[in-house]
């Protein structure tokens, strides 16, 4: 009897404080405030700290977007809905040996001959680039959203915590019942 005296009396403060952040958590609730516009009025706690974790890992996912290659100059092509370069064209060579000659065979001397290589063309390419990565401009604005967001919902469950609750007194009941 004394284990069961002393179990329910450690327990008890425990399930009156769970219990307690229970209560206040179905009643506690603030409005996620977005640059003075109220974008979600009166959130409970567990669903802002459900959106705080989601948050962030949306921002690491926007931190991670591909971002368009800043050394080209890119353009947004209707047709296929990504971005693509201007055309570049380009030439492709072959080296091709060719002889000069230096001095004509005589009948006491064979003929002097240097060989050289010449680049002779064989095909031209013209390569256009297609990319379905972002702007930088665009990706830096999405982060700043997210983290506007996540600023927002930090001060509303900060706001949310600092209602004020009332503790509950379950813990007696419970072991009253069990070891009575």
């Amino acid at each position: 009897e004394d284990v069961l005296r002393a179990t329910a009396a450690t327990l008890t403060r425990l399930f009156d404080v769970t219990a307690t952040k229970d209560w206040a958590n179905r009643t506690a609730a603030a409005d996620v405030v977005v640059d003075g516009r109220v974008l979600l009025p009166q959130v409970p706690v567990p669903y802002l700290l459900f959106l705080e974790k989601q948050l962030t890992d949306l921002h690491t996912f926007v931190r991670k977007l591909p971002v368009l290659d800043a050394s080209e100059s890119w353009t947004l092509d209707p047709s296929t809905d990504s971005w693509k370069t201007e055309p570049v064209r380009t030439i492709r060579t072959k080296k091709v040996p060719r002889n000069h000659v230096k001095a004509e065979a005589t009948d006491k001397h064979p003929a002097q001959v240097e060989v050289y290589y010449e680049d002779v063309p064989v095909g031209y390419w013209t390569t256009v680039k297609f990319s379905g990565a972002l702007p930088a401009r665009r990706v830096n604005e999405l982060l700043d959203r997210v983290e506007k967001l996540q600023q927002a919902v930090k001060f509303a469950r900060e706001e949310a915590n600092g209602v004020e609750v009332a503790d509950q007194r379950v813990g007696d009941a419970v072991f009253g019942y069990l070891f009575g």
